[in-house]
């Protein structure tokens, strides 16, 4: 666990999660969040490793989109163009390299709920 960042839990509680009653009202205010402030496609590095996916540490990946449907009921994954294919991993795996301000703070503030422990 991260030591409390009280600007980043103002902003989270604020315009992610804001008016949201329980698990499925979070993960849809932060996908919302995050589609809306993320400016797309930008270019990203793998910075953890995860074992649904095969990323290394440092590789790096064009981000593409927010990924739809139920599977950011749990937690954020991204479209990423990776080896001729379209893959969906967790947007906590990468770090914006090349993105537009709102968009590193976006992703920031996720990776940040993320260390927090926080889940919906």
């Amino acid at each position: 666990m991260k030591e409390k960042d009280a600007v980043r839990e103002e902003r989270i509680h604020m315009e992610a999660i804001v008016d949201a009653y329980g698990p499925e009202e979070q993960a849809m205010g932060w996908y919302y969040y995050l589609d809306d402030k993320v400016s797309f496609p930008f270019a990203a590095e793998c910075i953890a490793i995860d074992r649904r996916n095969t990323l290394e540490l440092g590789e790096q990946v064009t981000v593409l989109r927010m990924t739809g449907g139920d599977i950011c009921m749990q937690e954020m994954y991204v479209d990423i163009s990776w080896k001729d294919k379209v893959l969906a991993v967790p947007l906590a795996q990468l770090s914006p390299l090349d993105a537009d301000e709102d968009s590193i703070e976006a992703v920031g503030d996720w990776h940040y709920w993320v260390m927090q422990g926080y889940t919906f």
